[in-house]
């Protein structure tokens, strides 16, 4: 397996939309929380080190414009099963409470907020051209969900060719169907770990940080 070294003013944390309805209404709340802590730890790591910190955040327009099919896909499946999420009756829309930055992420002036439209951080903004104007070659990534914005994210950054370290603990999703939270977790980092990332504990990439100082 891939291992490789970090060289942290080369390397972006982008933590993946810790936004209140996901730490607290997609996943047990109580590992939501754990997520938090442990990329508040990271990011505090990463800002000494001077590597950039970039927070997400998935939302779309008031008006609806450019929700697309994938807001029909979703509700269509959480109708299927009976699935219901506090705060997406009318999509994760701008200024709304549930899209809103959870209060738990620590936000440092210097930290770069950017809102996307879809799963993939990479499509519909400007994150490619933040990442090459600070020569960033490297990313790691965590966050909410570890099978959905952050798979999509960590995907689109090695399809761009950035090494991409994907947090095996700081990164939180539900079950689906007949698999619990674990099993989605387990075949997401397998399919990671096969063909594009390494994937890491936050301890394990904290270490790696600090090796490369």
């Amino acid at each position: 397996m891939i291992d490789w070294s970090i060289d942290p003013k080369k390397t972006a944390l982008i933590n993946v939309d810790l936004q209140n309805i996901f730490v607290e209404g997609f996943v047990d709340s109580s590992e939501g929380v754990t997520v938090v802590q442990r990329l508040n730890k990271l990011s505090e790591v990463c800002r000494t080190a001077g590597t950039l910190v970039i927070h997400t955040a998935q939302e779309t327009r008031t008006d609806g414009s450019n929700r697309g099919i994938s807001d029909q896909i979703i509700r269509s499946y959480m109708d299927s099963y009976q699935m219901s999420v506090k705060g997406v009756e009318d999509g994760i829309t701008s200024g709304s409470e549930p899209a809103e930055l959870s209060p738990l992420l620590d936000v440092h002036p210097e930290d770069i907020i950017l809102v996307k439209p879809r799963y993939g951080a990479f499509t519909g903004t400007d994150l490619d051209l933040i990442l090459r104007s600070h020569s960033i070659e490297a990313v790691i990534v965590g966050g909410i969900a570890t099978n959905v914005c952050c798979e999509t994210t960590a995907r689109e950054a090695n399809m761009r060719d950035y090494k991409v370290f994907f947090l095996s603990d700081g990164t939180a999703n539900r079950g689906l169907e007949d698999l619990s939270p674990e099993d989605i977790k387990k075949a997401t980092l397998a399919t990671l770990r096969f063909a594009f990332a390494q994937v890491l504990s936050v301890n394990e990439v904290i270490e790696k940080i600090k090796e490369g100082i």
